[in-house]
């Protein structure tokens, strides 16, 4: 790729030893240049603003508003921003809601060097690789997205210590329909029973810690 005119790149991470990582990593390429670093959302959203950047690399996990939703608000003022999650975590509901938010592609933090920055190359040609150990996470577990707003609603309540009764007290259902939700989410989830279902929830960011 020509080195004229290089990629212009924002990269939003919190972790200074990573942020210091993907500079050196962009630095050294010819067609590539980092044009700002932020380190949470509001710094994200101003310096997308100044720069408005070819490409941004997300984290997903930021301080305060997360990557996903600081990706949300950023194409909500600027849709064609082309934004690339990258994170360690290998959570098929964060990996679906980025994706479904408009994300361009989405790597992990594990990939060797050559195929992150192969990923932003890619997405400034105007494709939108997805690496096959995401795609492959998110094949293994579609029906986890099946998961109605009341058995997740449910699943929260159990994480929190809740039992049966507790949690028909507090959605205002029969201590019945809990149980039939609590069926429903373990038959979905694979689990064992509801606090199977839990660690396997939050294994997967269905739930946050």
């Amino acid at each position: 790729m020509p080195s004229g005119n290089p990629i212009r790149i924002l990269s939003v991470e919190d972790h200074p030893l990573v942020r210091e990582g993907l500079a050196t990593i962009i630095g050294s390429q010819s067609d590539m240049v980092l044009v700002a670093q932020a380190v949470n959302a509001e710094e994200a959203i101003s310096e997308f603003r100044i720069h408005q950047p070819d490409i941004t690399l997300m984290d997903i996990r930021l301080p305060g508003m997360n990557g996903t939703d600081t990706l949300i608000a950023i194409r909500k003022e600027f849709p064609t921003a082309l934004v690339i999650m990258l994170t360690s975590s290998d959570g098929n509901a964060e990996i679906d809601r980025a994706l479904r938010a408009g994300a361009a592609s989405y790597i992990l933090k594990s990939m060797p060097k050559g195929e992150m920055l192969a990923a932003i190359r890619a997405v400034k040609s105007g494709r939108r690789p997805i690496p096959p150990e995401v795609s492959s996470r998110l094949a293994a577990h579609l029906l986890d997205n099946d998961l109605t707003p009341r058995e997740l609603e449910v699943l929260r309540l159990i994480r929190d210590g809740h039992r049966n009764k507790q949690i028909a007290y507090e959605l205002a259902i029969s201590e019945t329909t809990v149980n039939f939700h609590i069926k429903n989410l373990v038959d979905k989830l694979g689990a064992n029973d509801r606090t199977h279902a839990v660690i396997i929830a939050l294994r997967r960011s269905l739930l946050e810690i």
